[in-house]
């Protein structure tokens, strides 16, 4: 017998500063944010790509006292060496070719409230001992001008590598790095919060059916066996690109398998993590084709239908596999 089409689970989810959790590891985040929010202390955050770290960032800003003065983000890896250094320090007319007027920095926009550098680890190295400056002073000057300004910024960084070996390298300064990294907080990768998982899937679903071109009310148990599968490398960005793309490749009220991206089908190169065992995407394919046979009796057309491809793509499949 078929099994039925996954239904939305009754998960009772906490939605922190727009963070969605039902894991209590994750509620535990939240309370250590709240304990450091109340200090003026400089905060490391540390995850990978997805995982919420300008979320988190902005949660300590709003618990904190400076939740009405400014919060400033900016993505260190995006820009140059020079035009990070205008972005953060701000620069005067005439500091460089283009600059037609004074113009204020990230530090001086943030003055009074809080400072997020994302990807803080990518500073240049000629940047660094100006931040330092202003981590431990206060002061800075804008390029190109010569007159001190002060600040009084609550510092908040993020990045998804150890800036401890970043030091070991030489890519980064010691000092610079305990100014930075007083408080450490870790985020968990998404594939480690099942239930989130879910949570935040179905979240993505209703906010693509609130568009109106298509409406998900189910999904399909290989799509689903996929999803819970996966690693997720991308975290949430990740599983919120998938299910936008699922809402543009189908059609109808399931969500099947034949809509997830090539890595979920077990077409790319992805690994899945299933404990502390790591399984290849092929021999998630192979499980795949395995369970519907079985589900479907060992009926192809039916286990084709099920695996959201058709006869001709299921059978050479098998024939690879050795099914």
């Amino acid at each position: 017998m078929t099994k039925p089409a996954h239904k939305r689970p009754d998960l009772q989810s906490i939605n922190f500063h727009g963070f969605l959790t039902v894991e209590p590891k994750v509620m535990d985040i939240f309370e250590l944010i709240k304990r450091v929010a109340r200090t003026n202390t400089s905060v490391l955050i540390r995850g990978d790509t997805g995982t919420g770290k300008e979320l988190m960032s902005r949660a300590i800003h709003f618990e904190s006292r400076r939740r009405n003065r400014p919060f400033r983000a900016i993505n260190c890896a995006t820009l140059t060496g020079e035009l990070l250094a205008s972005e953060l320090f701000g620069h005067v007319r005439g500091a460089f070719t283009g600059a037609v007027r004074d113009r204020k920095g990230l530090f001086s926009l943030a003055d009074q409230g809080t400072a997020f550098l994302d990807e803080v680890a990518e500073i240049p190295i000629d940047l660094q001992g100006r931040l330092l400056r202003v981590l431990q002073e206060k002061t800075f000057v804008p390029l190109g001008g010569t007159d001190v300004k002060s600040v009084d910024v609550r510092f908040v960084s993020a990045t998804h590598r150890s800036l401890r070996r970043e030091v070991e390298t030489g890519r980064f300064r010691e000092d610079l790095m305990y100014r930075l990294r007083v408080a450490v907080i870790f985020l968990p990768m998404l594939a480690e919060r099942q239930g989130d998982l879910q949570a935040l899937l179905w979240r993505f679903i209703d906010e693509f059916n609130a568009e109106g071109f298509r409406e998900i009310n189910a999904i399909s148990d290989v799509a689903m066996d996929a999803i819970r599968s996966y690693d997720w490398p991308g975290n949430v960005r990740e599983l919120r690109n998938n299910v936008e793309s699922a809402f543009a490749m189908g059609e109808g009220p399931v969500l099947t398998l034949s809509e997830l991206a090539p890595e979920l089908r077990g077409e790319g190169a992805a690994h899945a993590v299933r404990g502390a065992e790591r399984v290849t995407g092929l021999d998630l394919e192979r499980e795949r084709l395995v369970e519907a046979l079985r589900i479907c009796c060992g009926r192809k057309g039916e286990a084709a239908e099920r695996l959201g491809m058709s006869r001709s793509t299921l059978w050479r499949k098998l024939r690879e596999h050795d099914l």
